[in-house]
């Protein structure tokens, strides 16, 4: 196997392993945040607990974010080093194609709606402890402030593919041809 074989195929590697560690990550941070969130709801009087669920939360999201971003750079850099030649491998470049038309959207890679939908069951658990209307003002800050992140990072991947497209293509000193204008 040459050295150019031996990075492609580590690459690949790469987003695969990265790939599934994603999906780990959202199930470990849920089930961490779930715990927690009970425990909250069980055993706290005091409502501003409630952000210690969240915490663990938005720290399991940027994680995901994080491995998203990743992979969405490795796979642009094999679609502009790799990919377009006769012999070349196309994956990059056919997904990329073929992602905006799928139905609905296709898969969130971020897990957004799960995340969204888990910090508005954990602001509910802090009417458990009856706050007062001080501390709601605060939990309903920090949790819109959680949810403005999720919908930025959500804008933010739908722009990355193209963005890190052109940055490789400028990079390396690919043209860009009016089909990957179109992508």
């Amino acid at each position: 196997m040459t050295n150019r074989e031996t990075e492609y195929a580590a690459l690949r590697q790469t987003i695969a392993s990265r790939g599934t560690a994603r999906a780990i990550v959202c199930l470990v941070t849920v089930a961490v945040w779930a715990a927690l969130a009970t425990v909250h709801g069980l055993l706290s009087d005091l409502p501003l607990l409630v952000v210690v669920p969240l915490v663990a939360l938005a720290a399991g999201y940027e994680a995901v974010w994080s491995l998203h971003v990743g992979v969405e750079r490795i796979g642009r850099f094999l679609q502009v080093v790799y990919e377009g030649r006769p012999d070349g491998p196309s994956w990059e470049t056919i997904a990329m194609r073929a992602a905006p038309g799928l139905p609905g959207g296709g898969v969130n890679p971020l897990f957004t709606p799960l995340f969204a939908g888990a910090s508005l069951v954990n602001l509910g658990t802090a009417f458990i402890a009856e706050p007062t209307a001080v501390e709601l003002i605060l939990l309903l800050a920090v949790h819109i402030a959680f949810l403005l992140r999720l919908a930025q990072t959500r804008l933010l991947a739908g722009r990355q593919r193209q963005s890190d497209l052109h940055a490789f293509q400028a990079a390396v000193g690919v043209e860009t041809s009016s089909e990957s204008k179109r992508s």
